[in-house]
């Protein structure tokens, strides 16, 4: 049943002076007719009927409602808490004792299983444990591309986890595999950093929109550009673990910073500009470009000894992503007898690369910072 049409009646009186207006006070009238209510105001002698049909809710007056001022803290996030998004995180097997941290940061990010299996002819029989769970979920997956045997496994259960109604989907990624492969330098060099981004790019929406990527000191920040619209790269930086750990040191009032190149330099300098500064290199030849390290902790990304030579009292070094092909990190000795010359008083890196910090641990000079708080904070945006 329509609604009637609403009829307006004014008074076609017009008083020779306006007289003092009387306080707002509307009455409520009821005829006879159920499907008629009359309001009138005394102040005017203007009234107002409204016809509406039965099957419709009626309206309810308040007169003299309070006006109640909007406050400041009215519908404030309270911004004592971290952590207020619920994430459930999924994880490869490589990637176990990273994402267990992860979770220790905070009970809004809860572990969630996936079997991970293989077939008789070794392709991957995968299963989602409790999928029905996950509907209406922030979901996020650990990825860890340390091979290439190990990639498409991977990609399947990060295909398949938005397509399961989920509210949205974050794929952390810390290191970039193919991010040194970004370029040709010759006719038929094949960028398999662009490759590795257009499959990322090609993952399905979920509910929530375009799947965001998190990667850490990705090899350059130009690779931005190599993936599509469907996927948001969000590229976040190890370095704060690096100036908090520098800071906790016995000598940290002593500590220059050393760029093995240019590039380097431009990369991160002023995320460490609170430290003195040594710049080296030009290509492959090695030497000081600016400042002093002699008597300094020199801290570098490189095996520069040309800092020993020139009277540094310690050597030590940091990389993000710890990539060692064929047991390279045995080359890297520890400073027993404080000679610089004779190798590191630390080498520090995360635990982006998972084999790399397997082998590495609780073997001088290496330690492992961890991702697992950048990784936690980076899960809430």
């Amino acid at each position: 049943m329509s609604a009637l049409p609403i009829s307006i009646n004014p008074n076609p009186f017009t008083p020779k002076s306006t007289p003092t207006p009387k306080p707002y006070s509307p009455t409520i009238s009821i005829p006879q007719n159920p499907n008629r209510i009359r309001s009138e105001y005394r102040s005017s002698p203007t009234w107002t009927t409204v016809d509406y049909t039965y099957k419709i809710d009626p309206i309810y007056v308040v007169p003299n409602s309070p006006f109640v001022p909007m406050t400041s803290n009215m519908g404030a996030v309270d911004t004592n808490e971290k952590y207020s998004k619920k994430v459930c995180l999924f994880y490869c097997p490589e990637t176990k004792a990273l994402a267990d941290g992860i979770a220790a940061q905070s009970d809004s990010i809860e572990l969630r299983n996936i079997n991970w299996r293989t077939f008789e002819d070794g392709f991957p029989n995968l299963f989602i444990e409790n999928a029905h769970g996950i509907r209406g979920q922030h979901v996020a997956f650990l990825a860890s591309f340390s091979s290439p045997g190990v990639i498409f496994e991977q990609l399947s259960a990060i295909y398949a986890l938005p397509k399961l109604f989920v509210s949205s989907f974050t794929l952390v990624l810390p290191f970039f595999p193919t991010g040194t492969f970004e370029r040709m330098e010759a006719e038929g060099d094949i960028a398999t950093a662009f490759t590795l981004a257009r499959i990322l790019s090609s993952i399905p929406t979920s509910r929530g929109g375009p799947t965001s990527l998190v990667v850490f000191d990705i090899h350059a920040l130009q690779e931005r550009f190599y993936f599509g619209d469907s996927i948001l790269p969000c590229f976040e930086s190890g370095i704060p673990l690096l100036t908090k750990r520098l800071q906790q040191l016995p000598d940290s009032d002593n500590i220059s910073i050393a760029f093995p190149d240019d590039g380097a330099w431009k990369r991160f300098h002023k995320m460490l500009q609170h430290f003195p500064m040594v710049r080296e290199g030009d290509q492959r030849i090695v030497r000081i470009k600016e400042g002093d390290p002699s008597g300094r902790h020199v801290v570098i990304v490189d095996d520069l000894k040309v800092l020993a030579a020139h009277g540094s009292s310690k050597i030590s070094a940091y990389v993000t992503h710890g990539i060692f092909p064929n047991r390279s990190w045995e080359r890297f000795k520890h400073d027993n007898l404080g000679t610089p010359g004779d190798g590191f008083a630390y080498f520090w890196m995360t635990d982006s690369c998972p084999s790399t910090v397997k082998d590495v641990k609780d073997k001088r000079p290496f330690e492992v910072l961890s991702l697992a708080g950048l990784i936690a904070a980076a899960l809430q945006i």
